[in-house]
């Protein structure tokens, strides 16, 4: 067993894997959190800022050599190991954590090193309980977690009141340690279980996202069966006929041959029309569809639609405009609301779907391949098309807007004109 781990020490994958020396991870996931890679480290390392009552204590304290060298060892054996554990994203953690065993040994070697350090020195080191407090949240199973954390916070106070005494007790010392110890540990779990929740709705988002395409192709390709399977054993069986008559009977294999090409183009106009079928949404649908998956996104939705009855090829591209809207909602921003509204003017409609989401600081919006997809589609409707931050009720939002003429065909420009 100890060779295995060995091994896997020295695989360079084992290593190119651990987040301390990747960035790669989980963008996506990293991204739904809200949290970014750089916001996260900031403020896990900014609780390194318990070394400073030890580094004090070893300023104002005369200490030998070998006990000044003890002591600095020990403060930079627990920067690296906190560093090691705090570094990656909670939500990239968990594919990381699969040498356990080696995690405990690590966590358990630090504690005992702290727990060492705090009886050689004092009770300065014991602020080193607030780092480790923070690890073990963010390393061990909730349940496990809670447990220790809850075991290190009595040690600290045991301790503070052992080395201090009961009488003599610095209490404005002892309380905020105690409270931060405990604090943050139960910070660092509630962060994880927070994460371990968000991995599985990305997870679970993904599945459903599968499945409805996996749905949707087996129901293209049983149309597109019953469709063409008679139709085609229809015209195998008479172009044989025909083969076979075209010496014997030249009128009735000319029949045969007409009715063959007569069923082949009924075919086509049949195909056709279910490929169309099955690459229109509907607006309804569409709209359901939105809100169920910005409720599951955890985005509030507000969607309004006034337009009434409206043509088929029309209420097509609106579909495609939510469908999108939605998409790119859910998956680059980071949005709270996101509003859809659908009105009908005298000659126009136009569809908006807005969100939050955006802030100053982001990069230039970029027309993909799903933008310019609906473009062509609303271009081809003589409608126009906006997409960018726009300012809506003294707030800074990023808007998809889409105007289309109610007659399919006919330019927005030229109804203005006329």
């Amino acid at each position: 067993m100890i060779m295995n781990w060995v091994q896997k020490i020295r695989s360079r994958d084992w290593l190119r894997r651990h987040p301390l020396l990747s960035l790669q991870g989980l963008p996506e996931i990293v991204a739904a959190s809200g949290i970014s890679v750089r916001l996260w480290r900031a403020y896990a390392q900014a609780w390194l800022v318990c070394l400073l009552f030890p580094i004090l204590f070893l300023v104002q304290t005369p200490l030998t050599a070998g006990r000044l060298f003890i002591a600095l060892a020990g403060l930079a054996i627990f920067v690296i190991g906190y560093t090691w554990f705090m570094w990656p994203h909670p939500m990239t953690y968990k594919p990381y954590l699969q040498a356990r065993f080696l995690t405990l040994l690590a966590l358990g070697g630090l504690t005992a090193m702290v727990l060492t350090l705090s009886l050689l020195y004092g009770s300065a080191f014991l602020w080193l309980f607030v780092g480790l407090s923070a690890i073990v949240g963010v390393t061990l199973p909730a349940g496990s977690a809670f447990i220790v954390t809850v075991i290190l916070t009595l040690l600290t106070l045991g301790l503070s009141l052992g080395l201090g005494g009961i009488a003599g007790a610095d209490w404005f010392h002892i309380v905020p340690l105690v409270l931060l110890v405990r604090g943050l540990g139960v910070d660092m779990i509630g962060v994880v279980h927070l994460a371990d929740v968000l991995r599985e709705l990305h997870a679970t988002r993904d599945e459903l996202a599968h499945q409805a395409v996996v749905a949707e192709r087996l129901r293209l390709a049983r149309d597109l069966h019953d469709l063409l399977g008679h139709t085609l054993s229809m015209i195998t069986l008479k172009s044989e006929l025909a083969g076979r008559l075209i010496e014997k009977d030249p009128v009735r294999a000319a029949q045969e041959v007409q009715e063959v090409e007569r069923v082949a183009r009924q075919t086509l106009r049949e195909v056709r029309s279910a490929v169309a079928g099955y690459r229109q949404p509907t607006l309804d649908s569409e709209l359901d569809g939105a809100r169920q998956i910005l409720e599951a996104a955890g985005i509030d939705c507000l969607a309004e639609n006034t337009a009434g009855a409206l043509p088929p090829a029309v209420a097509a591209v609106l579909a495609w405009t939510v469908r999108e809207g939605v998409t790119n909602v859910v998956r680059h921003s980071r949005a709270r609301h996101c509003a859809i509204r659908i009105t009908c003017g005298d000659s126009t409609v136009c569809v908006e779907v807005s969100n939050d989401g955006y802030r100053q600081d982001d990069s230039p919006v970029r027309a993909g391949s799903g933008l310019s997809g609906l473009a062509e589609r609303v271009v081809a409707q003589g409608g126009r098309v906006e997409a960018g931050p726009v300012h809506i009720e003294n707030a800074q939002r990023f808007r998809l807007w889409v105007e289309l003429p109610i007659e399919p065909g006919i330019n927005v420009e030229q109804r203005e004109g006329s």
